[in-house]
Parts: structure tokens; C-alpha cells; sequence
């Protein structure tokens, strides 16, 4: 067992993550490292922002670590494992167990240096880097992500992360309503939406005559996530090869979240 660190799950939060990961293969050389170590020594990575060499010593060798996320994430494991736990929390909070609506929004962050696939300049933001589509439920809680350049415009980024929602539909049964600030606006692309993806676009705009900081119906739930997801400093840069490491990384930042709030 690793020395206790404030990103280690405790016994009660390992005990309920622990059921839903893959068991050992049934050939080959049988698994000995402790899977408790490895996930823990992957939310330090993400929580300190570490790289995956500078791994502390008391946890499993760097390589063996990065061969379960790998593995993880090629498989869907992660965001397996994350949906369920989505179930769990909704229930848990007196509600169904999939959202009927959601809040849809984008943020663009900085890329590392040696990071060049999927790169992009966000010309509002100022940033060269990637953006992230991010849906969420009226909870805050994680629906889907598509993290893609920085460059790609608000309308077709949204398009990508509602092609996944689509094919994961028989998941989300209940989801019709999607509410979006000003840049998913448009008539023609609110028609595409329905028509293309059974889902219902309402645009909440700011209020012209107000100035500062105005907290908006509905759309707040979606900052307030991304201000979990800034726990992680991992998060704050993509220091990600493939953009779909990145969103392995905030599946498992949100399935920290809700094990914290579980036990």
C-alpha cells in the first residue's frame, strides 16, 4: 500500500470503484500489482500535475501505471466506470438516473510545447491550445466531452460532442433540453440540431443592461464544473499527446468528484 497522500482514494471510495474495474485476463501472466496503488498514483499525476516519470517511489513503476490508463481508456473503461458512478450520485441525490437536460459550453486551454496533434489558436481567448465541448447535467455532473483545437469554431465543436451523445443515445433516453450561451446560437444551426440529433437548443444570453459578473439560469452548472476540473492542476495545461488522453483525464477528475461525495 502507497503512503497516504490527499489524492488517495480512502477504503470506502476504493471499495465502490473498485467493483467496476475490469477483473484480471483470463491468459497470460497473472497480474500482481495492486490496483488500488495504480489508481492512486493516477490521481496524483492528476492532481499535482506531475509527469508520469516523477511518479513518487511507493507507488508501482511509472510504466506499469501508464500501461492501465493506456488500456483504460482504449477500452472505455474510464468512461464506463464514470457514467456508472453518474447512476449512483443521481440516485443517491433523489433523482432518475439519466438527465433529461443538460448545460453545453466550450473552454479553450493552453497546450505544452511538445504537444502538436490537435492543436489550434483560439482567436477570442487569445490561446493556442485545445478547447473543450463539455456537456453536463443539472447537476454539474460530466454528460460527455470532445476535446478538439482551440481553433474549432463553437457550432461545429458542438456538432462533434452531439455526434457522440447520438451514438451513446440508448444511454441517455430522457435528454432533450440543452441550454448554450450566444455562440451555439443561430437559426439554421438550432434546426440542424433537432433534425440531426433530437435535441433542443435554448440560448441564455446575458442581460445587455447589466455589467460585472452576472450569474446566469441554468448555464452556471457547467462553469461551476469546470472550476472542478481546475482542482487538477494536470488540467490547467494539456500536456497530452492524443486528445483523447485528455478526456480519459477529466472522466477520472469527475469520477474523483462524485467518489468524494459518495463516501
Amino acid at each position: 500500500m502507497t503512503s497516504a497522500y490527499s489524492s488517495s482514494l480512502t477504503r470506502d471510495q476504493w471499495d465502490l470503484l473498485s467493483s467496476l474495474l475490469p477483473g484480471p485476463k483470463a491468459t497470460g501472466r497473472p497480474r500482481t500489482v495492486d490496483l488500488y496503488d495504480v489508481i492512486n498514483a493516477i490521481l496524483y499525476l492528476l492532481t499535482t500535475g506531475c509527469a508520469w516519470g516523477l511518479l513518487p517511489d511507493d507507488f508501482p513503476p511509472y510504466s506499469t501505471v501508464y500501461y492501465y490508463f493506456r488500456q483504460w481508456k482504449t477500452d472505455g473503461t474510464w468512461k464506463r466506470v464514470h457514467d456508472h458512478i453518474v447512476e449512483w450520485v443521481r440516485v443517491v441525490d433523489d433523482r432518475p438516473k439519466t438527465p433529461s437536460a443538460g448545460a453545453l459550453d466550450s473552454q479553450s486551454v493552453p497546450s505544452a510545447v511538445m504537444v502538436n496533434q490537435s492543436v489550434g489558436f483560439d482567436g477570442g481567448k487569445k490561446i493556442k491550445g485545445r478547447k473543450r465541448f463539455t456537456l453536463v447535467d443539472t447537476m454539474g455532473l460530466l454528460i460527455a466531452v470532445k476535446v478538439v483545437a482551440a481553433s474549432t469554431p463553437e457550432r461545429q465543436g458542438a456538432k462533434q460532442l452531439m455526434q457522440t451523445v447520438k451514438e451513446e443515445r440508448e444511454c441517455l433516453p430522457r435528454l432533450t433540453r440543452i441550454w448554450v450561451d450566444g455562440g451555439f446560437s443561430g437559426v439554421d444551426f438550432l434546426k440542424t440540431v433537432i433534425d440531426c440529433f433530437g435535441l433542443i437548443l435554448e440560448v441564455v444570453l446575458r442581460p445587455q443592461e447589466k455589467t460585472g459578473f452576472v450569474l446566469l439560469p441554468r448555464r452556471w452548472v457547467v462553469e461551476r464544473s469546470y472550476g472542478w476540473l481546475h482542482w487538477c492542476r494536470r488540467l490547467n495545461v494539456d500536456y497530452e499527446r492524443l486528445p483523447e488522453s485528455s478526456e480519459a483525464l477529466i472522466y477520472i477528475a469527475m469520477t474523483r468528484v462524485m467518489l468524494r461525495r459518495l463516501a
